[in-house]
């Protein structure tokens, strides 16, 4: 048989669509300057932002306790949220690849972490708000991913069987998320991830390079 599309395709937000590194790096970097400290740097931020803002305020702040450190997480979304859309955007070749499912007739959306109503404010920077056909973020629901409920979700309001779904992301939780709700995955290799991450051991369907790479039929995984 001939490779196809899938019915639906899902995907992380952060990392994997959006190159959002750019913004969240300046609203840590504000409050570092509120503190006195030094900004920054973003090789040394970008690893982080996939595992979302405790995370990149422990990156930040790695002398602060793990409460202290929390308790700034409401700040840190709130200087994010000033900051969205106007420096990042999205990875070189995630249009042409939206492109080729919306031609083929793949119905697509987003399942992120991300507090939804901060990934919702993101969609219209990126040209996406009518496009979209989900989106569930990481408040949306009881549960987050790694667990399956916001993937399982996702599917049911888009009304595809789950098994007719691949799921996109670029950090672990994704692909676990992805195999406890049946449905295939790709694991995104360009997007962020710490030193010692081990991608290939994730046990993803497949593993892609760079996102024009999902642009062709033959490189999703088949049913």
């Amino acid at each position: 048989m001939s490779p196809v599309f899938p019915k639906a395709a899902l995907f992380d937000l952060d990392g994997t669509l959006a190159d959002s590194v750019h913004d969240l790096l300046a609203a840590a970097n504000a409050m570092l300057e509120a503190d006195g400290r030094a900004p920054m740097t973003l090789a040394g931020f970008r690893p982080h932002v996939s595992r979302g803002a405790r995370a990149m305020l422990q990156a930040a702040f790695p002398d602060l306790a793990e409460d202290e450190r929390l308790s700034r997480v409401p700040a840190f979304l709130d200087h994010y949220q000033r900051e969205i859309g106007r420096h990042g955007g999205v990875f070189d070749g995630v249009e042409a690849m939206l492109g080729a499912l919306e031609a083929a007739g793949t119905v697509w959306g987003i399942v992120t972490n991300k507090p939804e109503h901060l990934a919702r404010e993101l969609l219209p920077h990126l040209g996406w708000a009518e496009r979209c056909a989900v989106l569930v973020g990481g408040d949306t629901l009881p549960e987050r991913k790694p667990h399956p409920l916001p993937l399982l979700h996702a599917a049911k309001a888009i009304g595809v069987d789950p098994a007719d779904c691949v799921y996109v992301g670029d950090d672990e939780r994704d692909i676990v998320a992805a195999h406890a709700a049946g449905m295939r995955s790709v694991v995104a290799l360009w997007g962020y991830r710490l030193p010692d991450d081990r991608p290939r051991d994730w046990g993803g369907d497949t593993l892609i390079e760079q996102p024009v790479e999902l642009a062709d039929r033959g490189r999703w995984p088949q049913r």
